[in-house]
């Protein structure tokens, strides 16, 4: 969200303040100092979905939004298909080399995001029939694969175990892009962000460090009253 690459940041709100409706995507959220989006816009520029995704956004969800009768290595390359090339049915059915490179390709950016989020030896499973944690995770694979310029997640550590936090906190902290972060979970935001914004039912109420907003008396207000 903010024009240095490897940052994240994360928006601290409590429970039930319309936080995605409010991130700095929105226009109605006061803008920040050197605010942009992937394309050189500003917050308050609107474009379709489809526009934000071409650009370079992805994001998660908080509920897993996985294509369960999709293996976990089908539901990562889907995120790559959008890109055609080599030649689509006719090349499929007569084997063209074209298309057998770029599926090659394809495949093995599909098996990089698989090892990074440990979901290797589970790549030929059903999304469907893996726990809420394991989804989570194949869903950021697939936000990964097509190697975004902005990534969105959506209260990414609810339901994983401790293991499976600890890998998603080494792979946010890894990531060589632009992360905005919405997370409940403190330990979690104070380790992998850079930055902080905190509003309060709508309002910003501060931004700053995590350190410096450790130590925030709104802050500290508005979460313990």
């Amino acid at each position: 969200m903010f024009e240095r690459r490897n940052e994240s940041v994360r928006d601290p709100w409590p429970s039930g303040s319309g936080c995605w409706a409010a991130t700095p995507l929105h226009p109605d959220l006061p803008q920040q100092p050197g605010l942009r989006l992937p394309d050189g816009g500003g917050p308050g520029e609107s474009h379709p979905a489809i526009r934000r995704a071409r650009d370079g956004l992805r994001r998660t969800f908080q509920r897993t939004q996985v294509f369960g009768r999709l293996t976990v290595l089908d539901n990562v390359l889907a995120a790559l298909e959008w890109h055609g090339g080599g030649g689509g049915l006719l090349a499929d059915l007569v084997g063209w080399p074209a298309r057998r490179a770029l599926e090659r390709t394809r495949r093995e950016r599909a098996d990089e995001v698989l090892a990074l989020c440990g979901l290797t030896d589970l790549r030929d499973a059903y999304a469907a029939s893996l726990p809420v944690g394991r989804r989570c995770l194949v869903e950021l694979a697939r936000a990964l694969a097509d190697r975004p310029a902005l990534l969105l997640l959506d209260e990414p550590a609810s339901g994983l175990d401790t293991d499976q936090a600890a890998r998603l906190r080494d792979i946010v902290t890894s990531l060589d892009i632009t992360v905005l972060l919405v997370e409940h979970d403190m330990a979690f935001v104070m380790y992998v962000c850079h930055r902080l914004v905190v509003l309060d039912l709508g309002p910003v109420i501060a931004s700053g460090t995590p350190a410096q907003i450790r130590d925030e008396p709104a802050v500290r207000t508005a979460y313990l009253g």
